[in-house]
């Protein structure tokens, strides 16, 4: 496996996972509870802060590894592996990581979150340059 590619399958684990803090959140909500209603998706405006940033935060994810995903498959089916792209696919994984984390503590407040994200954007057209370049 090369290295983009490990750091490709630890940003898709993150991408699985980031549903559970939303879904958590929204059961355990009292409102949600209350409306007895269970078959109805959860009503975000209902909910705290934290659980609404958590949504968000899952969706800014998914909205980012699509292209990071093909970008890196397209890299290693080209057989195009140099520092660069290595180093963009690991700091991609760790700018989403601190993203999620940010975004769900609330910690991560402007301009952290879209520096945060155009990190992440440039990460991904670092290595879709590599690939076009080689």
């Amino acid at each position: 496996m090369t290295p983009e590619l490990f750091w490709l399958t630890l940003t898709a684990l993150l991408a699985a996972s980031l549903w559970i803090p939303y879904i958590v959140g929204a059961n355990a909500t009292e409102a949600r509870a209350i409306a007895g209603d269970l078959t109805r998706p959860p009503d975000l405006a209902r909910m705290p802060a934290w659980v609404h940033r958590a949504h968000r935060a899952h969706l800014n994810l998914i909205e980012q590894f699509l292209p990071f995903a093909v970008v890196v498959l397209i890299a290693h089916m080209a057989g195009v592996s140099t520092p660069v792209t290595v180093g963009a696919a690991a700091l991609f994984f760790w700018l989403r990581l601190a993203h999620a984390v940010g975004m769900i503590s609330g910690l991560a407040r402007l301009p952290a979150r879209p520096l945060i994200f155009t990190g992440g954007w440039l990460c991904i057209l670092a290595i879709g340059i590599s690939v076009l370049t080689a």
